[in-house]
């Protein structure tokens, strides 16, 4: 690698010029300027520099750190790509890069250390001698780059498939709490109407909102985090929104319309008290104003309401024409869902077969007639056959 000619490519990067402001390439840059300068001693701060900045990210490498950062990152070229363009300049220009990205990327640092070593005196030699390196990458096949680009994008979108709406940010969620199809038992026909609407909106088809209403415990949250466990749902992208961001959702949702994932926002526990200030914000966003929601948005909210307003007897008082226009208001909400889904309490037989098949998973063994007499002692005690409470006393049975 010739450190000269590495300069003037660097200084030449167009269509990933983002990736370029990062701290690695920052330091990168700046070692290699000060090479070129014969500024010696900058330069073996500026390698140190370097090396801590990829550990500090967890990168092994230049070639593992900038295999995410063209994958990850926003750039002009990706988002050419996955809105089908045409700019044949823009093409070669990242062509180009991702070209000068291999030549780092099969780098372990041993170029930079030979240069380091010529300019400065014996006295740094032991120092320069154990500098250390770091792990050489595979190439980035930019074929493969831009099949990338055009199945899911760039940016956030594309590395994480779960986040949360607080303070008008997105914030990613590594590692979200989405059971898998194997660990939910009952309420079959529930799920499966949830799961159809899904794959209709991840095949690009106009979907319902939909709504999650009913007992408590009986599995509505679950649900909805499940369905990115789903195989064929791998474009989907779950977005939780509290109740407070509501009224900021509206620019959430203009940002998601030129994604080419597709995006449920997720309510959880959804209920309004009277003059509620979101109340409105929500109207709107289910059905939208006179901008429409976009095709590849859908809310999806849980409740243990089914008109999601909490009513008291002194809205029942007055006159009979306002009283009715009131309720009538405030029941309409829940009628924007076009997809209402009712979860009740198991019955008795739903229940405890739910409560064998998780003593199985614990490794419980115990005989079935006294498993069962313990799970109906439980439910009287705690109320409520649900997966929730069947949880629980697996759970209890593990600590005894």
């Amino acid at each position: 690698m010739d450190i000269q000619k590495l300069r003037g490519a660097l200084k030449g990067v167009c269509a990933y010029k983002n990736v370029m402001d990062k701290p690695v390439m920052r330091e990168l840059t700046r070692l290699v300027d000060q090479l070129c300068t014969g500024q010696g001693e900058w330069a073996l701060e500026g390698y140190t520099n370097l090396f801590f900045t990829l550990r500090q990210e967890g990168a092994l490498g230049l070639g593992a750190w900038l295999d995410k950062a063209v994958r990850y990152e926003e750039n002009p070229y990706a988002d050419l790509i996955a809105h089908s363009g045409d700019d044949p300049a823009l093409v070669q220009a990242a062509q180009q890069d991702v070209t000068l990205f291999n030549t780092l990327a099969r780098s372990e640092g041993s170029e930079f250390i030979t240069s380091l070593g010529e300019l400065l005196g014996k006295e740094y030699a032991e120092t320069v001698a154990a500098l250390p390196r770091w792990t050489a990458g595979k190439a980035i096949d930019f074929e493969e780059l831009t099949e990338f680009y055009r199945l899911h994008g760039a940016g956030l979108f594309a590395r994480y498939r779960a986040f949360l709406w607080e303070d008008g940010q997105l914030f990613p969620v590594e590692q979200p709490d989405s059971p898998k199809p194997e660990e939910l038992l009952g309420y079959e026909m529930q799920r499966q109407q949830v799961i159809a609407n899904t794959r209709a909106l991840v095949a690009g088809h106009s979907v319902n909102n939909v709504l999650l209403f009913g007992d408590s415990g009986t599995g509505k949250s679950a649900t909805v985090k499940s369905l990115l466990t789903q195989p064929g749902l791998e474009a989907l992208r779950l977005i939780e929104v509290q109740k407070d961001g509501l009224s900021d959702m509206t620019r959430l949702i203009r940002t998601l319309r030129s994604k080419p994932q597709k995006f449920i926002l997720f309510i959880d526990d959804l209920a309004f008290d009277q003059d509620d200030k979101v109340f409105s914000a929500l109207k709107t966003i289910l059905e939208g104003g006179l901008e429409p929601r976009p095709a590849n948005v859908a809310v999806y909210a849980t409740s243990n309401r089914r008109h999601l307003v909490r009513q008291t007897f002194s809205e029942r008082a007055g006159e009979e024409i306002d009283t009715f226009e009131t309720i009538a208001e405030k029941t309409a909400l829940s009628e924007r869902f076009g997809l209402r889904i009712l979860y009740q309490n198991m019955d008795k037989k739903g229940y405890l077969a739910l409560v064998d098949h998780l003593a199985a998973r614990e490794g419980i063994e115990m005989d079935s007639e006294k498993l069962h007499s313990l799970a109906m002692t439980w439910d009287i005690r705690h109320g409520g056959r649900t997966p929730r409470s069947a949880r629980q006393f697996i759970a209890s049975l593990s600590v005894e």
